[in-house]
């Protein structure tokens, strides 16, 4: 879910954004919410429920979140097996600068694939 939230929480009313937040990021109960927003703790939940079905609806249309985590897999298998080539050439004295290169330019793809996720993958409504 908080996949999804990274993805599509700028898609999310401000309240529900920051509910869902506290809720799953913060780890905090719905009654300590509720008592800090001045609201019911029904009405926590049911802002923090609309939020998760939202979320889910966008992911449901577009697919985003499952094609990049497939992306990402296989980007992952893709840097193992060219560390396997590497060390086979290695292995075999053939020259690695091919191999090496090839593994260098995956894992700063991988990482940057990370990075994203981590800063950029939330929408920009601005």
């Amino acid at each position: 879910m908080t996949m999804l939230f990274d993805f599509f929480g700028d898609l999310l009313t401000e309240k529900q954004r920051d509910y869902f937040d506290l809720y799953h990021n913060e780890d905090l109960s719905l009654s300590e919410i509720a008592t800090t927003a001045g609201i019911s703790r029904q009405g926590v939940y049911d802002i923090i429920t609309r939020a998760e079905k939202t979320l889910l609806e966008l992911e449901n249309k577009t697919g985003v979140v499952r094609r990049w985590m497939q992306l990402r897999d296989e980007l992952e298998k893709i840097e193992k097996l060219a560390g396997n080539l590497l060390q086979q050439q290695k292995k075999d004295g053939q020259s690695t600068e091919l191999g090496m290169a090839l593994v260098s330019t995956l894992t700063n793809l991988i990482e940057s694939y990370h990075d994203t996720t981590e800063e950029d993958c939330e929408p920009s409504m601005q």
